[in-house]
């Protein structure tokens, strides 16, 4: 049987092959077609080439990308896949097999051509390798597990003391979350379960999920793929089982503090047991478009690559004179075992019932996820799935001394599991099953109110679930509002340290205590709401017991995200407002200047109007578009990130929404931000754009008599 490509009415790829390699490679072919422009970026991001063409502001990724040894560990990993597992590795070369079809039929004007990027760039798309998807999937998930949070923790704990630390744990602005609930067939209308969820990401444009339906006479599934790698790993239905995940916010990359010193022979780096052993060292050349090339550096010690300092410490002089010099290394499971759980992959496609996805799970290597299954027999499964190492607790806090014993990984933690609670399991980054193996989590909100929303009938459908997708409550201005709630009026009370509200205040202060509480993009109050958070969040932010945070010491650009104090501080305001003390900070003296603040310069119109959508993109288009407005916050479950104190504007957000249905799988629904093509222009690059941001989804189609043939392949 030759390779078949069908479209639904939303351009989405149904392919069909006569086993499982030609599917691969038909996926492979069709994803080239869609979304080259997208495949040659990432390529080169886990390359480290990226600079080549998009110029200086990609060096300091491909700088991490070099360092890391991204590439070095994918091949390693693909090396050794062939050698355990040769089925799937034959199964990722027919994928690259049909990357490399796609891109040359592209190149040869075939669908469309090249997208504009690549002429506007001077690119032509290059040719795969066997381990390319691994390096794709490493380079997206390399930052997954945050661990330059680990920075941050150690840069508080220098200037504010370890009890600080705590007071800032929250979901960071460098992590990536998801919702994700389970409904068992007993709280069903249809007697089957239902799972619904959405991943939250950096939103990009092409989008980082490929909804894609893959058939052949071993299975028949529906799913959300990553662009780039073969298979359906986090969202697929089977017909008979359906499987989704969240980020379990595990901590299982560790940065070990180094010794190292310069030799003849090269570069050495002092161990536990006191000896000086000789570190891996070599340099790499990075092309830089419009400038000269950078020279880089790579060192690895025993316990991984060195992606901060070095043998001198700091590229720009950031270790002070009676100091060591600063040299970090990462230490990451891939890069001690040579695995990247790839090894799950055919399983899951050929999944039958949650037993099989369980099984799979086993082979799960990271990111570290919380997988949500059921079937059509009534099975559930609610586990952690992936590869945390057991080590001393002080590796989770922060960076630890290479130098002294105790901090070696020990083996591999069993991946805890939980059941339902009356039918249901919710994760959506709480502390949940995945509570031993990590430090940081997202607060409760999200999860609390999802449960409740839940609770509150007792037989779900498909149809039901969008609502909760879409729900706006936001538990977390509660501190704030309390806080608002007890500054005296403009006619009577005694201020404390100061005088009463102004009139103007009061009423603005009256007005947000009626509020709703609902972050909705056509909202005045939630305007009004998130101005005086912002304002309270930069006074908090200016006050003298902070000053030393907003000078983090001279880590290499890629991690400042994780270091900058505002967004830590308006992250964590909640725990800031509601700690029994702040560094003797007056916080209702801060929310009273930050309501003055606003209510002389109230925002002039609705929430939307500042909260909208600033999606990443390789390259600016070429044209202004005017990104829609949306509604949500970080701790809503429509989970659309602004940066209280910084910005209103979302980067984060939904990358995709699911229902699975598993009653009848056609009962199903999907939708991303943006469309299943990566081209602009293509009528299929933002067509679902306006579905997404109504909180509408698109139908799964998986009756082939109602799709489009496009070719025989």
């Amino acid at each position: 049987m030759a390779g078949e490509i069908f479209r639904d009415a939303w351009g989405i790829p149904h392919l069909r092959a006569g086993g499982v390699h030609e599917l691969a490679r038909l996926q492979g072919r069709v994803t080239a077609l869609d979304r080259a422009w997208q495949l040659e970026v990432e390529r080169h991001r886990a390359q480290g080439t990226s600079a080549s063409f998009l110029g200086p502001e990609a060096l300091p990724w491909d700088r991490l990308a070099r360092r890391a040894r991204l590439a070095d560990t994918a091949r390693r990993c693909f090396t050794a896949l062939e050698r355990q597992d040769p089925e799937t590795a034959d199964w990722v070369r027919a994928y690259v097999d049909g990357v490399n079809e796609g891109l040359e039929a592209v190149r040869a004007g075939e669908h469309g051509g090249l997208a504009p990027e690549f002429t506007r760039v001077g690119l032509s798309p290059g040719r795969w390798e066997p381990w390319t998807p691994l390096g794709l999937w490493l380079a997206t998930h390399i930052l997954f597990a945050g661990f330059p949070a680990k920075l941050w923790r150690a840069h508080v704990a220098e200037h504010l003391g370890p009890d600080a630390v705590g007071l800032f744990a929250a979901d960071g602005p460098g992590t990536s979350g998801s919702n994700g609930w389970l409904v068992s067939g007993d709280r069903t209308v249809t007697g089957r379960a239902v799972i619904a969820g959405d991943p939250h990401r950096f939103i990009e444009d092409p989008g980082v999920y490929q909804q894609i339906h893959l058939s052949c006479p071993e299975f028949d599934v529906v799913g959300l793929a990553v662009p780039g790698v073969p298979g359906i790993a986090h969202f697929g239905h089977t017909g008979t089982v359906a499987w989704a995940i969240t980020n379990a916010m595990a901590d299982y990359q560790d940065l070990y503090r180094e010794r190292l010193r310069r030799t003849g022979a090269g570069v050495e780096a002092l161990g536990p047991d006191g000896t000086w052993r000789r570190a891996a060292r070599h340099t790499e050349s990075v092309e830089v478009a419009g400038q000269e090339p950078v020279t880089v550096e790579v060192i690895e010690t025993d316990r991984g690559p060195v992606v901060i300092g070095g043998p001198e410490g700091l590229e720009d002089g950031g270790t002070a004179a009676a100091a060591p010099p600063v040299a970090l290394a990462l230490r990451y499971p891939p890069r001690v075992t040579a695995d990247l759980g790839f090894s799950a992959l055919l399983p899951l496609l050929r999944a039958r019932r949650v037993e099989d996805v369980d099984r799979a799970a086993d082979r799960w290597a990271e990111p570290v996820n919380v997988l949500q299954a059921a079937d059509t027999e009534g099975g559930t499964l609610h586990r952690v799935a992936g590869r945390v190492p057991l080590r001393a607790e002080a590796n989770g806090r922060g960076p630890v001394p290479a130098w002294e014993p105790g901090h070696e990984w020990r083996g591999w933690h069993e991946p805890p599991r939980a059941g339902l609670a009356d039918g249901v399991a919710v994760m959506a980054n709480q502390r949940g099953p995945s509570a031993p193996l990590g430090v940081e989590f997202a607060p409760p909100h999200r999860a609390d109110r999802i449960t409740a929303l839940l609770a509150g009938r007792r037989q779900w459908s498909a149809d039901g679930m969008p609502a909760i997708h879409m729900d706006t409550h936001l538990a977390s201005a509660a501190p704030l509002l309390d806080l608002l709630a007890a500054l005296p009026g403009d006619t009577g009370g005694d201020g404390g340290d100061g005088a009463p509200l102004s009139a103007p205040a009061t009423a603005l202060r009256d007005r947000l205590l009626r509020w709703n509480r609902r972050m909705d993009a056509d909202s005045a109050d939630a305007a009004a709401f998130a101005a005086v958070r912002g304002a309270l969040v930069r006074r908090l932010a200016a006050e003298p017991v902070f000053a030393p945070l907003a000078t983090p010491p001279a880590y290499p650009e890629v991690y400042l995200p994780w270091l900058a104090p505002v967004p830590r501080i308006g992250h964590a305001l909640e725990h800031l407002l509601a700690a029994d003390d702040l560094f003797g900070i007056d916080r209702p003296a801060a929310a009273r200047a930050a309501l003055e603040e606003v209510a002389a310069r109230p925002p002039a119109g609705t929430w939307g109007d500042t909260h909208r959508l600033v999606p990443w993109r390789a390259l600016p288009p070429a044209q202004p578009v005017d990104e829609p407005g949306l509604s949500g916050d970080h701790d809503c479950v429509l989970c659309t990130s602004p940066v209280p104190g910084l910005t209103d504007l979302a980067a984060r957000g939904p990358a995709a929404r699911y229902v699975w249905d598993l009653a009848r799988r056609e009962d199903s629904r999907w939708v991303v931000p943006f469309g299943a093509s990566g081209t602009p222009g293509s009528p299929h690059h933002r067509d679902q754009q306006p579905l997404w941001l109504a909180g509408d989804l698109v139908p799964v189609v998986t009756d082939w008599a109602q799709l489009h043939k496009e070719s025989d392949v």
